[in-house]
């Protein structure tokens, strides 16, 4: 993918936000795009009018496993294949792991892990047959660094950075590649679209409560991420000769998860004697 011929790309998510960022960057590029849109949660996109020979609008709710098909298939017959998946579709639900309520954090494993999982498998075998195809998923600083209330959110980006560092490993010997997209704060409008599960506990008030207020608080102004510059970065990596495979994007995010490999490291140096004192006696290294 290091040439200058269009590719066809699926964007999940693309009514609104980093996902019509991406789309509208693609298509800028002269790159045919389709663009997942549920009308009911994402607002309207001119993109399709703007560009009505290369721009295809589809009704995709990623949880619908009859419309997830559908829209691979459309894509693979409209564009001919899909030659770059991004799977951004997400939603966000904040509270203690106490307070959320069962359906709220089990729809965002559901959007934000289980429907990314399945429309990979969706592209995939079309991408082995052609032995050319980029996997892009978008995770988040709360993939690697959690916070109190963002809980069940950041388990569905952390499974998400698990399963796509495998995918990259099977994938890249066949010719496809995979990356993750790790942002901070996008001024993206997630503000609006995300909203507080369950009933509050008192005990939870200085820890989730006080996160939980603060993202009340928060004005569109108050993110530093410009989500045009973030979908160049991703467009840039999926035609690079040698991609990164994670693209941390915002100076809010590097700085957090900076912070947090800076803890992982020293709780690895801090417990390197107990950790080698665990093996049996005289044990050979490990095979992995």
């Amino acid at each position: 993918m290091t040439g200058t011929e269009p590719l066809a790309w699926l964007v999940t998510g693309a009514g609104s936000g980093l996902g019509e960022a991406v789309a509208a960057h693609a298509l800028a590029l002269g790159d045919l795009v389709v663009l997942g849109v549920r009308p009911d949660h994402d607002g309207p996109s001119d993109l399709a009018s703007r560009y009505p020979e290369t721009a295809l609008v589809v009704d995709l709710d990623v949880t619908d496993a009859a419309r997830r098909r559908a829209a691979v298939d459309r894509a693979t017959t409209w564009a001919g294949g899909v030659d770059v998946l991004v799977n951004n579709a997400g939603i966000d639900f904040l509270g203690a792991i106490e307070e959320q309520r069962e359906e709220d954090y089990r729809a965002q494993l559901e959007v934000n892990f289980f429907a990314a999982v399945e429309l990979v498998r969706l592209v995939l075998p079309g991408m082995r047959a052609r032995r050319s195809g980029t996997i892009v998923n978008i995770s988040s600083m709360d993939g690697i660094a959690s916070l109190a209330a963002n809980g069940f959110y950041s388990a569905s980006k952390f499974a998400l950075e698990g399963l796509t560092e495998a995918l990259w490993q099977e994938i890249e010997p066949i010719g496809l590649r995979a990356f993750l997209v790790e942002p901070g704060s996008f001024r993206t409008g997630i503000e609006r679209r995300t909203h507080v599960s369950g009933t509050p506990i008192p005990d939870y008030d200085a820890t989730s409560g006080a996160f939980v207020r603060a993202v009340a608080a928060v004005r569109p102004e108050m993110f530093p991420g410009d989500p045009a510059r973030a979908a160049e970065a991703i467009a840039r990596n999926v035609r690079a000769a040698e991609p990164r495979h994670r693209l941390i994007l915002g100076s809010d995010a590097r700085r957090r998860i900076g912070a947090r490999l800076a803890e992982l490291q020293a709780a690895l140096d801090d417990g390197a004697e107990l950790a080698e004192s665990t093996d049996y006696p005289g044990a050979g290294p490990a095979v992995l």
